[in-house]
């Protein structure tokens, strides 16, 4: 199936601004998930259940959020770009990081869970040793907690892949600029005798979330046969 230049740019496009959130997300999800996996402090419930709550909320809220608080005129949003000319409004960057808030509670679940699967007294073990906090962390506690590491990765990919409504309503829908797989189809499908494309986009965004799947599964095996040895 040949890729018209329509289809081409909404693809890469999604797949660019998937690949920025996830990329820039993880480390914050990482520690939030250790946070919650390892530590106990009053208000955790309250933590836990705002960093949550985009899963519940319309993504039209958390957009309208983003729009008051990182757009040009917003609360963060102006300082920043008064001070270093940086806006995510109207901008691919603002895609990334609505899709990043969206998939944010899938990624930390998938890594908490996997982090409170691994036994602490192997922790412990390494720090009776010697180990550091640190070496602990990257050579004890992150391997094996790897497959669920790994879930959350691809949940919070592939969640991003089909955000729309949080998109849309904090930086538009722009041709080459912010309009992803789910904006490009939305547009489509407002476009009298566009139906046939629209069902093609579908077809793609289909194709692309199985093979990330297929590929998480693939990586969660291949991980779990190492950790065996």
């Amino acid at each position: 199936m040949m890729l018209s230049q329509y289809e081409l740019e909404a693809l890469l496009l999604s797949l660019k601004v998937a690949g920025v959130a996830v990329a820039f997300s993880l480390p914050i999800g990482i520690f939030v998930a250790w946070i919650l996996a390892r530590c106990n402090f009053p208000g955790k419930a309250l933590v836990d259940s705002v960093i949550h709550l985009p899963l519940v909320l319309p993504p039209v809220v958390i957009g309208y959020l983003l729009l008051i608080g990182m757009g040009r005129k917003g609360i963060i949003g102006e300082w920043l770009y008064n001070w270093f000319g940086f806006s995510f409004t109207f901008s691919w960057r603002g895609a990334a990081l609505a899709s990043a808030i969206i998939a944010f509670p899938l990624m930390v679940r998938a890594i908490r869970l996997a982090l409170e699967a691994v036994d602490t007294k192997l922790e412990q073990a390494a720090r009776t040793l010697g180990a550091g906090f640190w070496r602990v962390l990257f050579t004890v506690t992150l391997p094996l907690s790897f497959p669920g590491l790994l879930a959350g990765v691809v949940l919070a990919f592939a969640r991003s892949l089909g955000e729309f409504g949080a998109t849309i309503t904090f930086v538009s829908n722009i041709p080459g600029e912010t309009r992803t797989i789910p904006l490009a189809m939305y547009t489509l499908i407002e476009t009298p005798g566009a139906e046939g494309d629209a069902a093609r986009l579908c077809i793609i965004a289909i194709l692309l979330s199985l093979l990330s799947l297929l590929m998480s599964e693939w990586l969660s095996r291949w991980s779990q046969r190492r950790l065996k040895g």
